[in-house]
């Protein structure tokens, strides 16, 4: 209850400061948990002659990709009538695509030149 108390005279602007030094304090702790149960583990394991590599969750993923992630691509190709088609360049051609395609059109003539 006082913490409570504590708490309500502060200003917005002094509780958003509170919050964000509080979050980083819990994260530097659990970096630390973390790392030190990544100690315990390398420990054990060399008690028994092993020897253990560590993949923190997320970052493997990224490191099989290259390193990097991938966002969202921006269109390369837009329909010549109705501009809320559009397409990447990867993947799968669209049907809109396919079919004007199929009609005698290049796919050069859809690029977006802007």
């Amino acid at each position: 209850m006082k913490l409570e108390k504590q708490l309500e005279a502060l200003s917005a602007e002094e509780l958003e400061k509170m919050i964000e030094e509080a979050q980083r304090t819990l994260d530097a702790k659990k970096k630390e948990e973390r790392q030190q149960v990544i100690r315990e583990i390398k420990k054990l394991a060399a008690s028994a002659g092993l020897e253990v590599i560590i993949r923190v969750k997320g970052k493997a993923e990224a490191e099989e990709r290259g390193g990097r992630r991938r966002g969202k691509l921006p269109p390369k190709y837009r329909h010549p009538t109705d501009p809320s088609l559009v397409w990447t360049g990867r993947g799968q051609m669209p049907r809109w695509m396919r079919e004007l395609v199929a009609q005698g059109h290049k796919k050069e003539d859809f690029l977006i030149t802007e």
